[in-house]
């Protein structure tokens, strides 16, 4: 498959809307749609007005048809909009944290390394401006293993009751 990445722009968030909708796993919830996950305040706060200050992020863009298949991106979010990765405010967080995700891939599109190389991005830019980056994930994600690859680490005392039942905790990257 043949795709190109390039950072996030403002014009980008109707389809990181889609993404948070994939990457939050709300179609195991239930006949929810986007516009739940637009309506949900504690996963809004990661998309909602994309591209202040301290956003940033990378999309995978399809080069044969220039539809977007995927996405990752980091959002500082501090004071009482604290996010679930939340743990300073330096640190931003890896917008799909609250799904166990780093990233988001449109399903058809998922095992093809688009997500290795979003994160890979957006990693390489986030150490020019931040000292780390944290996120939230589910115990169950086979993500933790690409994460602690990439030098992830579990932050102690942080696992929590998901939304779903489950269990997750937080991970921090040191640059």
């Amino acid at each position: 498959m043949d795709y190109f990445i390039r950072p996030l722009t403002q014009e980008d968030e109707p389809f990181l809307w889609q993404m948070l909708y994939e990457a939050a796993h709300l179609v195991e919830e239930g006949n929810l749609t986007v516009q739940d996950a637009m309506n949900n305040p504690d996963l809004a706060k990661y998309v909602s007005n994309w591209g202040c200050k301290d956003d940033s992020g990378f999309v995978a863009i399809l080069e044969s048809s220039n539809q977007p298949v995927g996405a990752s991106w980091l959002r500082l979010l501090t004071g009482e909009n604290k996010g679930y990765g939340y743990v300073d405010d330096r640190t931003p967080e890896l917008a799909m944290s609250t799904t166990g995700y780093a990233y988001a891939i449109l399903p058809q599109h998922i095992n093809k390394g688009i997500g290795t190389q979003l994160l890979t991005h957006l990693l390489a830019s986030a150490k020019t401006s931040y000292p780390s980056i944290s996120l939230s994930t589910r115990a169950t994600n086979p993500a933790v293993g690409l994460y602690k690859c990439f030098g992830w680490e579990v932050v102690g005392d942080s696992e929590i009751i998901n939304r779903v039942g489950g269990i997750s905790f937080k991970m921090k990257i040191n640059f």
